[in-house]
């Protein structure tokens, strides 16, 4: 037992339960910390992920929160993507070094377009809703849907990030309608299946430890209930800008 990814766990469920901000954005870089090699941090986050938002894809389910057309066409592209980019990995016969190599580069991307999407989400919300028209009702953008599936799809399953932020002003910038706790529900139901697949496909690589994601939901489970029950108002006004800032240098540091 090493009471350290406990910690965390605890640590970053407590966060995610605060303020909402994906937990990939955050344990990823925590592993590299620790020394856990790329590929494995990855691999085993997305399987994290996978299972600390199920608890809420029942919880926005029971109050309809969650609209299931653009959580299957989503699926319909992103599922695939994470299945064929690991494929991908596996068919081309990188050593290791290459793709730990390229999954660093892939996160420090994603943690840099996370950070921004984190940092300046009001706005950017308040902008896409000025460029973006609003569509009557019934009239859904499948292909384009299906398209961000596929590019969440790939950046999620190199680097385990994105499928959070960066789903979520996706989907905004598609349905500018969509009333805010939909949207959210939304995401968060896409989120699931995707990293189970990228997860599982990781999995099938080696790139997993078990141990260490037991070790991690041990503390994320209460953490993120903890979290829930505390005001958010507070902690956003600080939390949110340190985080993304924080996430702007890891990035940064991995990719140059």
């Amino acid at each position: 037992m090493e009471w350290g990814f406990v910690v965390a766990g605890l640590v970053v469920g407590f966060v995610v339960g605060l303020t909402g901000v994906g937990g990939g954005s955050l344990m990823t870089p925590i592993l590299l910390w620790f020394g856990i090699n790329p590929a494995t941090a990855v691999g085993t986050d997305l399987l994290y992920a996978c299972i600390t938002k199920m608890g809420g894809v029942w919880v926005h389910h029971q109050h309809k929160q969650i609209d299931w057309r653009i959580t299957g066409w989503l699926a319909l592209g992103s599922m695939p993507a994470a299945l064929l980019t690991v494929l991908a990995l596996h068919g081309l016969h990188l050593e290791t070094q290459h793709i730990e190599r390229l999954i660093k580069l892939m996160l420090g991307v994603a943690l840099m377009l996370t950070a921004i999407a984190i940092l300046f989400k009001p706005w950017i919300l308040r902008q896409l809703a000025r460029m973006v028209p609003p569509r009557p009702e019934g009239v859904l953008p499948v292909k384009a849907t299906v398209l961000t599936g596929v590019m969440l799809g790939v950046i999620v399953t190199l680097s385990s990030i994105g499928a959070g932020a960066l789903g979520t002003l996706a989907i905004f910038a598609l349905y500018p309608l969509l009333p805010i706790a939909r949207l959210v529900g939304t995401e968060i139901a896409h989120a699931v299946p995707l990293t189970l697949v990228a997860g599982l496909g990781h999995a099938s690589m080696g790139h997993m430890d078990y141990g260490l994601l037991a070790q991690l939901l041990m503390g994320s489970l209460p953490g993120i209930w903890l979290g829930s029950h505390m005001t958010r108002r507070v902690a956003e006004q600080w939390l949110r800008p340190a985080l993304a800032v924080m996430m702007a240098m890891i990035g940064a540091k991995l990719v140059f």
